[in-house]
């Protein structure tokens, strides 16, 4: 999972920290990816170092995690954003010429 679409990396990074509802099993859910596909690249980021869990202490389900943004996770994260927002600004200019032709 090293060559993780960095588009997929960015959307589980911001559903993690921008969201309240944060086990495994919702954030699937709200990214539209199989509970398996999620799996797998929420343990990828982990072994990144990108993201971190914690268990529930009062919960009666106790296989229900929380998951949160390491620094490291927030730094990356920052920096996809500026790449994203770059590779917009590009594209926004290109329609721009293309429209005035």
């Amino acid at each position: 999972m090293n060559n993780m679409d960095s588009g997929v990396e960015l959307d589980i990074l911001r559903k993690i920290s921008n969201c309240k509802a944060n086990t495994q099993r919702e954030l699937a859910k709200i990214s539209g990816m199989s509970l398996g596909k999620f799996n797998y690249c929420i343990n990828a980021l982990k072994k990144k170092g990108y993201v971190k869990y914690q268990n529930f202490k009062s919960s009666k389900n106790k296989i229900g995690y929380f998951y949160i943004l390491t620094p490291k996770g927030v730094t990356h994260k920052t920096k996809l954003i500026i790449s994203f927002m770059k590779k917009k600004i590009i594209e926004y200019e290109e329609l721009k010429k293309e429209i005035k032709k």
